[in-house]
């Protein structure tokens, strides 16, 4: 006999029995049918666990049951799947313009009776409407305002690139390069306090951070 509801549904049955999971086509949350034990998975369990412990003829008789139980599995399978499927299917709506089946407590819009993908709940879309606009509107006034109010624009930005021994990036007043030791080329040209390090003015007889008398 043909069997609906089949489309979306995982088999966890084993040797001993049958069980079987389906899910909602739009959120994918799911129900576990009851599990349904079966007889000849039973039996086969039970000689080869005696076979384990009395060896020989009854080894045999476990192992002729297994093949026994490959034959008839399919007949048996569809049973458990039939039971399954009539347990299981009252717990999902399909729904009558795109046929797809869902759980009425999420994906289910019962006041259109269809599910929420073709009759989308006007609330939760109004919320997630509003949400998006507010981000919007939040990109909106931050590029308006000003987000880095200590880096001047209009002024050159120093930069001395890389070190020219190890290609460590060098940051910007560097003497030397914190990797490798090498001199900055353009440090050359440049004067430093000997007091607090920073850089002199051209011509300045003494510091004007510390005061420190420049060093000729």
């Amino acid at each position: 006999m043909a069997q609906s509801f089949t489309r979306n549904y995982r088999d966890h049955s084993n040797d001993n029995g049958y069980q079987f999971e389906f899910f909602c086509d739009k959120c994918g949350n799911g129900h576990r049918s009851s599990y349904k034990t079966s007889g000849i998975g039973m039996a086969g369990s039970l000689l080869r666990a005696a076979g384990s412990i009395f060896g020989g003829v009854v080894n045999d008789a476990g192992y002729g049951v297994g093949h026994m139980k490959d034959a008839l599995r399919g007949s048996a399978w569809d049973d458990a799947f039939a039971e399954a499927i009539q347990e299981i299917r009252p717990r999902f709506c399909q729904c009558t313009r795109c046929g797809i089946w869902v759980c009425p407590d999420i994906c289910w819009n019962s006041q259109r009776t269809m599910c929420r993908n073709c009759a989308p709940d006007l609330g939760a879309e109004a919320a997630h409407i509003q949400a998006n606009v507010a981000v919007e509107q939040l990109w909106t006034r931050a590029r308006e305002h000003d987000q880095a109010p200590q880096v001047d624009m209009r002024a050159a930005v120093a930069h001395q690139g890389a070190c020219a021994s190890c290609r460590a990036a060098l940051p910007p007043g560097a003497r030397f390069c914190a990797g490798c030791g090498t001199p900055v080329a353009a440090a050359a040209a440049k004067k430093f306090c000997i007091g607090c390090g920073g850089e002199l003015i051209a011509g300045a007889r003494f510091c004007a951070g510390c005061g420190t008398k420049a060093v000729e």
